[in-house]
């Protein structure tokens, strides 16, 4: 028989909070100039509350039925989002998908391997298209 554990929604939004806060924190540091928090939609206005008691800007883009993308932190930084990130991530090119990973600080090498990846077609190994690692 298998059985299945489920969150209470305490503990959920908790922790939903807690990695929102986590990301505000290194906003205001200045660890990154721009943060994508995924959430489950039911939190959006608890996260909206949050960002706009702190005067943090941010842009809302649905991510599924349940989820919602908050990207926040630096104007000009959403000024670029606003236009790069005009559909589902899923469905960015591989240049804007790139752009944006840079502009989320990812790792830039990890960001070049996953744009040669998709530019080149590959689906898990390359098969020579790529360089070979070291």
């Amino acid at each position: 028989m298998r059985t299945t554990t489920t969150i209470p929604i305490e503990i959920e939004q908790a922790q939903a909070l807690k990695v929102l806060m986590n990301h505000i924190y290194e906003l205001n540091k200045g660890v990154r100039h721009m943060v994508l928090f995924t959430c489950n939609k039911k939190y959006s206005e608890i996260t909206i509350q949050r960002l706009e008691s702190q005067g943090i800007p941010y842009l809302l883009q649905p991510a599924g039925r349940q989820n919602l993308n908050v990207y926040f932190g630096r104007r000009e930084c959403l000024e670029a989002i606003r236009l790069i990130v005009t559909r589902p991530l899923n469905q960015l090119t591989p240049e804007e998908d790139f752009i944006l990973g840079t502009m989320l600080g990812y790792d830039l090498c990890a960001q070049c391997e996953r744009y040669c990846k998709r530019k080149n077609g590959c689906k898990g190994s390359c098969d020579g298209h790529c360089i070979n690692k070291n």
